[in-house]
């Protein structure tokens, strides 16, 4: 399913760059900023969308094979994009955090 949608997300992009960047950030600064872009010129939107799509789907990848990026990408405002899609509505606590205040409160501290 996720190749089909990159698919979409890709042709939509081609024939209009805010379109395919609201398909995967919606109304956010990234949108805004590639709105100014195609403005200025159609190859400076283009390469925008195309850099925001690929961060997107790579973050989605990792966090499906279970690793997460260290750092935020560069030129990404949009929170949605730098998870890869992952994280609205729940918090998962690292697990090592939780051990550790399990032996913490099992050793009476």
């Amino acid at each position: 399913m996720s190749v089909i949608s990159a698919i979409f997300v890709v042709l939509i992009t081609i024939l209009m760059p805010p379109a395919g960047v609201f398909a995967i950030s919606g109304c956010s600064v990234d949108f805004f900023v590639n709105i100014c872009l195609t403005l200025l010129g159609y190859l400076p939107g283009h390469i925008h969308a195309f850099y925001l799509e690929y961060v997107y789907y790579d973050r989605k990848e990792q966090n499906r094979l279970g690793r997460f990026a260290a750092r935020p990408a560069p030129g990404v405002y949009s929170d949605r994009i730098q998870s890869g899609g992952q994280g609205y509505g729940t918090i998962v606590e690292d697990p090592l955090v939780q051990s550790e205040e399990g032996r913490a409160g099992a050793t009476g501290q």
